[in-house]
């Protein structure tokens, strides 16, 4: 959910759940108070938190707001959480965390719309005429990949991923979604755009359940990832938690390169990314369980 800057406010949602019934608690303050005047939700209310940040950071949008079960068990009877980002893309400071708890504490009441439909499968653009300031109340559907995908490409090298996957010398790769919103991504970077075979992608359907599994990206929950690396028929696989923030990476054989080798592995090969060629490094993030490797 992306709220923009007052006139052009937007709201983008990546959620498994009938959106209509969080989208009026969500957003009402905002839009009936007169702080929104346009909302841009994923196609199909899709998007993935890389995406949203993205996009807050491509529209100049002052924040947003994501749906989500992250890695829990989902559904209507599964968990639920709300993310707020800010105008960088990042997760929410504690001050304004705080702030919003402290005025939901004086809520009263809420109003909704029962008859407002938007149609979340047609891309472009869809007007209302609510009872605030702006007129008309627009609502915009955008395909949940293109903007990220074209980040991306100004990132990594994409014909050499490419040859690396369709070459003389490729490797097979196993990518599993677990059933969320990562599908459409990994059908459509690794697949269509880079040339894996479509087979090299499992559970790529989003489903409000994940599937009846966890989507946690680990050996506990990404089984069949694992039993498929550990055949020896792949040489790189990954799964990816509900929301697309966290992932797990296996080597052949079904070797577990836990995240802070991979960080490293990304900083011993910074001249691979034509990015941080261009722009440089100005650091790496570390956390209390960060090892030693990037030292190295």
């Amino acid at each position: 959910v992306f709220l923009c800057k007052r006139i052009s406010s937007i709201l983008v949602l990546h959620n498994f759940y009938p959106i209509h019934v969080y989208l009026c608690v969500c957003v009402y303050l905002l839009i009936f108070k007169s702080l929104i005047g346009r909302l841009v939700i994923g196609q199909n209310g899709i998007l993935s938190t890389p995406a949203v940040s993205c996009i807050i950071r491509k529209i100049k949008a002052a924040g947003g707001i994501i749906l989500t079960a992250s890695h829990s068990p989902g559904g209507p009877g599964g968990e639920f959480g709300v993310k707020f980002e800010v105008a960088n893309g990042g997760p929410a400071p504690d001050i304004v965390s705080d702030k919003i708890y402290q005025i939901s504490k004086t809520l009263e009441e809420y109003a909704i719309c029962p008859d407002l439909r938007v149609d979340l499968s047609r891309l472009g653009r869809q007007e209302f005429d609510l009872e605030n300031k702006f007129k008309p109340f627009r609502v915009e559907i955008v395909d949940s990949v293109d903007i990220y995908l074209n980040l991306l490409r100004s990132i990594f090298d994409f014909s050499a991923i490419r040859n690396l996957l369709t070459g003389p010398n490729q490797i097979k790769i196993r990518i599993d979604a677990m059933n969320g919103v990562m599908g459409p991504y990994v059908r459509r970077i690794l697949c269509d755009e880079l040339g894996a075979p479509a087979n090299s992608a499992i559970n790529c359907i989003p489903l409000e359940d994940f599937g009846g599994q966890p989507p946690d990206p680990n050996l506990t929950y990404a089984t069949a990832l694992l039993e498929a690396m550990r055949g020896g028929e792949y040489g790189f696989g990954a799964a990816f938690d509900a929301d697309g923030d966290r992932y797990m990476i296996l080597g052949q054989n079904g070797f577990f390169v836990n995240a802070s080798d991979s960080l490293a592995i990304i900083a011993a090969n910074l001249s691979c990314i034509p990015y941080f060629c261009q722009m440089g490094v100005r650091g790496f993030g570390r956390s209390m369980p960060t090892s030693t490797a990037l030292d190295k």
